[in-house]
């Protein structure tokens, strides 16, 4: 390639990258609502345990570095629980019952989408994710058994970590949002995202394989602050 048409070349990128920066902008905010989490496992663990989703909170910082009015990069930090529900379903243990809140930090970084004009936007993300499970904690009922008497008893207590536990978490996140600008710089936005692991956070017991994944649906309600409003060239 020439010179000079490398150099034309290179002076349209530049001017398109300093146009992209000229009308780019910052959005922060906070968030905070609520998770349903669904667990996944293969068909190698016990028979005699049901699992099924449970509702727990989300809360954390948002922010979205705006390219044009229609595409933007979007990246948050969030406490997540991501909660599920255990129970023994053979007739003589069906008091037998775990929760289970397991609580992570995650960072989802997506491209986000904007459609709409003035005040009210609809917004479409994707993107990946990647997590830490911070803490988990158990309560529900257990048992012991005698040669005559089946025994019950009430627990509540953090869990500890084993070596088969996965505490690092990666995943594909997509969803939905509107948000609404009550001002120039200020608004809110709802949105629905779902987090679908790639990993799974318990690899299986020695002698059993049985990995386990989470799938998670965030429904989060957020005030953001837009440092200053686009504007059509």
């Amino acid at each position: 390639m020439k010179r000079p048409t490398l150099l034309r070349l290179l002076v349209v990128a530049l001017l398109c990258w300093t146009a992209a920066e000229v009308q780019a902008q910052w959005t922060v905010g906070l968030k905070g609502g609520i998770t349903l989490t669904e667990p996944g496992r293969t068909n190698m663990g016990r028979v005699d345990e049901t699992y099924s989703s449970m509702i727990g909170v989300e809360g954390g910082l948002r922010a979205s570095y705006e390219f044009t009015d229609v595409l933007s990069l979007r990246m948050d930090l969030s406490y997540m629980q991501r909660t599920h529900y255990m129970k023994r379903n053979l007739n003589y243990l069906n008091n037998v019952f775990t929760i289970y809140t397991n609580s992570y930090l995650m960072l989802p970084i997506m491209a986000e989408c904007t459609l709409g004009e003035d005040q009210f936007q609809v917004h479409m993300y994707f993107g990946g994710y990647g997590g830490y499970w911070m803490r988990a904690h158990v309560e529900g009922v257990t048992y012991w058994m005698t040669d005559d008497h089946i025994y019950f008893e009430d627990f509540d207590e953090k869990r500890e970590f084993n070596v088969e536990d996965q505490r690092w978490a990666i995943g594909l996140v997509g969803g939905i949002g509107v948000s609404f600008d009550f001002t120039e710089h200020m608004g809110v936005g709802l949105e629905a995202l779902y987090y679908y692991d790639l990993s799974t956070y318990h690899k299986g017991y020695t002698q059993l394989t049985d990995p386990r994944y989470l799938s998670t649906l965030s429904i989060n309600l957020s005030l953001y602050y837009r440092f200053f409003k686009y504007e059509q060239p």
